[in-house]
């Protein structure tokens, strides 16, 4: 694994007709602009923060303990680790 890759937390839940994941932030912190990595190191992929959202409401950062609501440009799975690249 790459040691520029901090674990923030983990995929709780995936809604596939909207490409929309919830994210509970276990171990960090994530902002509108930052890069993450979600699943596996050979299978998962990295993406740039655009859009999320905590109970409905659009935040431009979530901290350890949210559940945030995360557009995905991928299909992932519940229980991919989620890391802050």
């Amino acid at each position: 694994m790459d040691n520029n890759k901090t674990k923030i937390g983990k995929i709780t839940h995936f809604f596939d007709n909207i490409l929309v994941a919830v994210l509970e932030l276990t171990d960090g912190s994530v902002k509108i602009g930052d890069t993450i990595f979600i699943g596996q190191e050979e299978t998962g992929f990295d993406q740039k923060v655009s859009s999320m959202q905590v109970d409905h409401q659009s935040v431009d950062e979530a901290k350890k303990g949210d559940e945030v609501g995360l557009k995905v440009d991928q299909a992932v799975k519940k229980g991919d680790i989620v890391y802050k690249v």
